[in-house]
């Protein structure tokens, strides 16, 4: 264990945000996915895993260290459900609860097409795979920056 550091993240989680760039994006996936064939084709080139939690659980986490992208572009998206885009499902309202956590205010997902989201998390830096059953719980976040302190 690690002081300050949520137990959720394991070491080659962490290795991939520490990682990433401004702008990178990471997807956060639940056990429907085809994760590990998306990963293959990603920045990583494998499979990151957060096992045994739900997305929302696994979101907190990474965000915990994570900065999103600047809100003048959208930083966290969602998996569309195919017929009915707008709808939210519980899984995707428990996430955007964790993203306004983190953030300290409302930072609204974007929505992204089934089948444009898996064409989208190819183009990522990386995929980590959670222990959620529940459908649609696939996520799209862009890494942000950190500022100097002084800044």
């Amino acid at each position: 264990m690690l002081k300050n550091l949520d137990p959720a993240l394991n070491a080659d989680v962490l290795h991939a945000l520490r990682s990433m760039g401004h702008g990178d994006t990471l997807v956060i996936s639940d056990t429907n996915f085809p994760s590990d064939a998306i990963a293959r084709q990603t920045t990583l080139g494998k499979l990151l895993r957060i096992d045994n939690v739900s997305a929302a659980r696994a979101v907190k986490a990474v965000l915990s260290v994570l900065p999103l992208d600047t809100p003048l572009q959208p930083s966290a998206g969602r998996m569309e459900i195919m017929g009915a885009p707008t709808e939210i499902p519980g899984v995707q309202q428990e996430v955007q609860a964790e993203i306004d956590r983190a953030e300290g205010k409302p930072a609204p997902m974007y929505g992204i097409e089934r089948f444009a989201f898996y064409e989208e998390a190819k183009k990522a830096y990386c995929v980590i795979t959670t222990g959620e059953t529940r459908f649609y719980g696939c996520f799209l976040f862009t890494k942000g920056v950190i500022p100097p302190e002084n800044a």
